[in-house]
Formats: C-alpha cells, sequence, structure tokens
C-alpha cells in the first residue's frame, strides 16, 4: 500500500485520537511522536530490495554523521562494510550513494536516462537558485536544464572550445603563469594563488571577453568571493541535503554564503551592464552577449529558461566548474611531481624530444607525449578532485546491482570507488603513471578513468579542461623543474575538502630550466 494511501486510511481514525487528546497537550505531543516514529519505521522500511546503512535518527537521518573536515572518508568506510550501494536519510529524504565502477556503469551507462534530474534543494536559493534562475549544475529537467546545458556546451564551442582560438589564448596565459613563476627567482612559493588566476582567467575571456592582470582588484575579489562561496557550501551541504525548506529562514552559515553570492551577483550585473551598452547583437563576443542575444531571441515566451536573472548562475556555475576542478587538479600534479621527481624528469625529457625548449605546445604534440599524457591522467585519476558528485533524482524505479531505487530518490555517484576501484587498477592508492601505458609505452585509455563523471550530467567542459591541463602542465616543465625547498619538510598529501579537493597548502621551488 503507497504511503498516501495508508494516511488517507487512517485519518478518520486521527482525526478521533486527536480529538480526544486536544485537552491533554502532553498526552497529544506523545501520540503525534509515537505515530511519526512509526511512519519513520514504515518509510525506512518499505523498499522489498533497498541497499543496507547506518541506522538513521528519527526524524533526522544520518547525513550529519558526516564529518565535514573528511566526508570521503566516511563514505568510504560505509562503502567498505555496507558495500556498492548504500542507504542515508536526511530527515525524511532517503539518499543512495553507488560505490565501485561497477554501479556507476550500470546506473549512468545502461540506465543513464532514469538518472537525469536533479533533486529538489530549496536551500540552494542562497546562490541565486530560485523560480527565475537555476543556473546548468544544479537545474531540474523541467526548469529548462537541456536546453540550458545545450547552450552552455554550443557557445563554448563558439568561442573557441576545442579549437585553435582558445587553444592560443590558453597557450598566451600559460606564458604570463610562466612569467610569475620566473619572478619568484627560485624562492620558496605556495603556487596556490598564481595557479588559480592562470586558470580563472580562461573562463574570465571566455565570460566576459579578456583576461585580467594577476593583480587587478575586481579579479581578485571575484575569485576570492567564488571560494568563499564554495567553502560555505560544503559547509551547509548536510543542510541543502536535508532538503527542509524553512531551514533558510534561520539563523547559520548559510546567512554568509547568501551575502557572499549577492555581492558576485552585484559584480555580475555590472558586467551584464557594461555588455548591454557596448555588444554588436549580430556579432556576439562572449558569453554574456551571447546570452543576452537568446534572451532578446526567446522575449515573449513564457516558457524560457533564459532570462537576466539566470546569467548570474549560469556564470557562477562556470567558474565552479571551470576554474575550481582544474586548477586543484594542477596543484596536485604540481605536488606529485615534487614528490616524484623521476617522473617529472622523465616527462622533461620527452618535452624536450617532441616539443623542444622554444616552441610552445600544442594539442597536435599530444598524440606523440604518450608518457606525459600517462601522467597527466594519473595526476586526475589520484588526485580525485571530485570523489562525489552532484546527485541525482531517480525518475523511476530503477534496478541497479541487486537493489531496486524507487523513483524520486536522491543518488549520489562516489567517483573515488572507480577511480581507485581494486578490481580495475593495478597499484589504485599509489601515484603509478604506468596505468595508463601498455607494454610497449604506448598510451591506453582506461574503462574506469571517470574524472568528469558520466551519464547526462558528465562535465560539459571535459574537452577545455583536458586542454588546459595539457598546455599549462607541458608549458611549466618546458620551462621549470620543481622541487621541495631546502631544509623544508617533504610535502604531505593531505586533501582538504570544499565542493572539489584540494591539496593542503604547500610550498615549492621554481627553477628555471
Amino acid at each position: 500500500m503507497s504511503l498516501i494511501a495508508v494516511i488517507t486510511a487512517s485519518i478518520p481514525w486521527l482525526w478521533t485520537q486527536v480529538s480526544l487528546c486536544w485537552n491533554s497537550l502532553p498526552t497529544l505531543a506523545i501520540f503525534l511522536i509515537v505515530f511519526a516514529l512509526l511512519l519513520h519505521c514504515w518509510k525506512r522500511k518499505r523498499w522489498s530490495r533497498c541497499p543496507p546503512g547506518p541506522a538513521p535518527f528519527p526524524f533526522i537521518g544520518n547525513v550529519l554523521l558526516f564529518d565535514r573536515k573528511n566526508p570521503h572518508g566516511c563514505i568510504q568506510h560505509w562503502g567498505a562494510k555496507f558495500g556498492p550501494a548504500v542507504l542515508l536519510q536526511a530527515g525524511w529524504r532517503n539518499i543512495i550513494i553507488l560505490n565501485g565502477f561497477k554501479m556507476t556503469k550500470e546506473a549512468l551507462g545502461q540506465n543513464a536516462e532514469n538518472f537525469i534530474d536533479r533533486p529538489p534543494c530549496s536551500l540552494l536559493k542562497v546562490v541565486g537558485h530560485g523560480k527565475n534562475c537555476q543556473g546548468v549544475v544544479m537545474a531540474k529537467y523541467k526548469d529548462g536544464w537541456k536546453e540550458m546545458r545545450r547552450f552552455c556546451v554550443s557557445t563554448l564551442k563558439n568561442f573557441g572550445m576545442g579549437k585553435k582560438s582558445l587553444e592560443k589564448r590558453t597557450s598566451e596565459e600559460a606564458g604570463y603563469l610562466c612569467s610569475e613563476f620566473k619572478s619568484t627567482e627560485g624562492s620558496p612559493i605556495d603556487p596556490h594563488d598564481i595557479i588559480f588566476r592562470a586558470v580563472g582567467n580562461i573562463i574570465c575571456s571566455l565570460t566576459f571577453g579578456d583576461r585580467f592582470e594577476y593583480t587587478d582588484e575586481t579579479f581578485l575579489r571575484l575569485m576570492h568571493l567564488v571560494e568563499a562561496i564554495m567553502k560555505g557550501l560544503t559547509i551547509i551541504m548536510p543542510q541543502i541535503l536535508s532538503g527542509v525548506s524553512w531551514l533558510s529562514y534561520l539563523p547559520g552559515p548559510h546567512r554568509k554564503v547568501q551575502k557572499d553570492f549577492d555581492k558576485f551577483s552585484i559584480m555580475m550585473q555590472d558586467f551584464v551592464n557594461k555588455h548591454k551598452k557596448t555588444r554588436d547583437p549580430t556579432g556576439p563576443r562572449d558569453f554574456i552577449d551571447a546570452f543576452l542575444d537568446k534572451i532578446e531571441k526567446d522575449q515573449g515566451n513564457p516558457e524560457s529558461c533564459f532570462r537576466e536573472p539566470n546569467v548570474r548562475c549560469i556564470i557562477f556555475d562556470l567558474f565552479v566548474a571551470g576554474t575550481e576542478t582544474t586548477a586543484s587538479t594542477i596543484l596536485w600534479g604540481l605536488l606529485y611531481l615534487v614528490l616524484h621527481p623521476e617522473v617529472q624528469k622523465r616527462v622533461q625529457e620527452e618535452i624536450d624530444t617532441v616539443i623542444g625548449k622554444v616552441k610552445s605546445p600544442t594539442m597536435e604534440d599530444q598524440p606523440n607525449m604518450t608518457y606525459t599524457s600517462a601522467v597527466i591522467h594519473e595526476i586526475q585519476r589520484c588526485a580525485d578532485i571530485a570523489p562525489v558528485v552532484f546527485p541525482y533524482y531517480t525518475t523511476k524505479d530503477t534496478e541497479v546491482g541487486n537493489f531496486v531505487i524507487p523513483k524520486d530518490t536522491t543518488v549520489f555517484n562516489h567517483l573515488s570507488a572507480a577511480l581507485k576501484d581494486e578490481t580495475m587498477w593495478e597499484k589504485p592508492h599509489e601515484f603509478y603513471p604506468e596505468h595508463f601505458l601498455d607494454a610497449n609505452g604506448q598510451f591506453v585509455k582506461r574503462e574506469a578513468f571517470l574524472p568528469f563523471s558520466a551519464g547526462r550530467h558528465a562535465c560539459p567542459g571535459e574537452q577545455l579542461a583536458k586542454m588546459e591541463l595539457f598546455i599549462f602542465i607541458t608549458s611549466l616543465l618546458q620551462h621549470f623543474s620543481f622541487c621541495i625547498p631546502e631544509n623544508c619538510p617533504r610535502p604531505k598529501e593531505e586533501r582538504v575538502y570544499a565542493l572539489t579537493v584540494s591539496p593542503s597548502a604547500f610550498q615549492i621551488c621554481t627553477i628555471p630550466r
């Protein structure tokens, strides 16, 4: 019997009991608590083939058991204890976490259409998500996600993604990055800010039509706000997952996130207003121009998701997906290269042979650089910067493995369990570039290599990220050797969790070659 049927059939009896208890508030409170507990137990056990999971607290669930400093550790522990699918609960909402390559392939490959939606997350309105503003990363299917994603992909391609024009822009930015490293004159530095500014400038050139100087105040403020919002969203993630809408009206850390996003929105509106004054409708210069053109074309269509408020959410999504991810991966790359100097030396030897020391690297060089490609792929696999991707929402009852996931269930894909699946990788917990080389030293693709996720919500900027990683990393190693500063301890591979995972702060010396 369905939950609605049970409640409907119980209404006359409930009304009688409430009427009898009305004059005794303690009795009424006890009755309601007992009824809620029974409803909670019934909801928990109503699936005939539900995955196992840790016991939840009544009314609260068990998402609050997450260690915010190491949420991945909790998921790993539960995966080892309960298996390839783990059932959690946030308030009344059931959540399933899928572990391992086999489960990921079956869910997001064979059943991709059933995992096309996003769950309702009322608290996301602190970052502008509302009726007229959905973005693309967390937009629900019915709110124009398909149209918005198609527009973003086609627009990014129009402005160079996968083309020589953007490759040239990235190569130029790599030159500015190398100049910044050269200016350190071999002194110990933390590369975090320099890397983030270089990668952030690629998104700026696509979005605003131009790059910024690394010391530009507007640029620094923009990068600071994006980072602050990311950290804030990490802190309130349990509340977001609970799906309780009234939490947004209470005081808490989400208020700080809201203030930061309001500041970000004001900055974006300034850019939009400037574009309105200077744009030429016959020749869009960048993403904002293209979005404004689309708004004009869709005027009079009440169903259109292309509204001016939405551009702020879209730009935020671009910065989160296009800056945080790539910059964090490059940081991990620098860390692994100083921890494995023999790998760094071998990559430099291949660069010297294939490219030389003068010509700038291009994507045409990549097929001839098998070891460098293997190292970059292994950096992505080990860095594992998005261990748990944004949640899916099932559109129908779906069988995955030996379990049935009911319609309207929130599902997380644990990418780490695929990238470090012991059945798929020879040395899953070590930095081992040979994972991507055959016996003859040729590059090989690996089925379980899924850093960009899979299914209908796979990263739309995958091409851009691959190009940036290759150009930036080969350019840096072409001109510099990186090492641990003298008399400094060996950096640790500690993971700092936000919406993406970065290495803890470390210092390196940049020695010109």
